[in-house]
């Protein structure tokens, strides 16, 4: 039974690299990372190679999540999150989607964050992996 729910972030419609990654048992019960290297790899990143390869050029510049809240009608249908990254105090286009399955992870992080007095903003990397860029939020380090 532990198994049945472990791989999260499989959208069979993105080709295999784009598909994000990220486990549901790095997380704890409250939906809180368990450790400070916990991350999530962003989907659908293929698309918006440009802007991840001028956000990447960009040294010694804090990014983090630019990630508007769902709606209830958005909660409901299951619809994506994109993902938009504050660069200094520009906004980027769309970097990528939560992968599929951890939407509420990242939607209970932003409400933790907002709930506490911070802003609703994840940290995140840009990599480069296989030729293309990838997004990690880093989950463990808003614990």
């Amino acid at each position: 039974m532990g198994l049945l729910f472990t791989r999260r972030g499989t959208d069979p419609s993105l080709p295999k690299a784009d598909r994000g990654a990220g486990d549901f048992n790095d997380f704890g019960y409250d939906l809180v990372a368990r450790r400070k290297s916990v991350k999530i790899v962003l989907a659908a990143s293929d698309p918006h190679q440009d802007e991840l390869r001028d956000l990447a050029a960009q040294r010694g510049v804090e990014l983090r999540t630019a990630i508007s809240p769902r709606s209830i009608e958005q909660e409901r249908v299951d619809a994506e999150i994109p993902v938009r990254l504050f660069a200094d105090r520009r906004v980027s286009g769309v970097v990528g989607t939560v992968p599929r399955g951890l939407e509420s992870i990242v939607d209970e992080t932003l409400r933790r964050l907002e709930d506490r007095g911070d802003a609703p903003r994840i940290p995140v990397r840009i990599v480069s992996k296989g030729g293309s860029y990838r997004v990690e939020l880093l989950m463990g380090a808003v614990r």
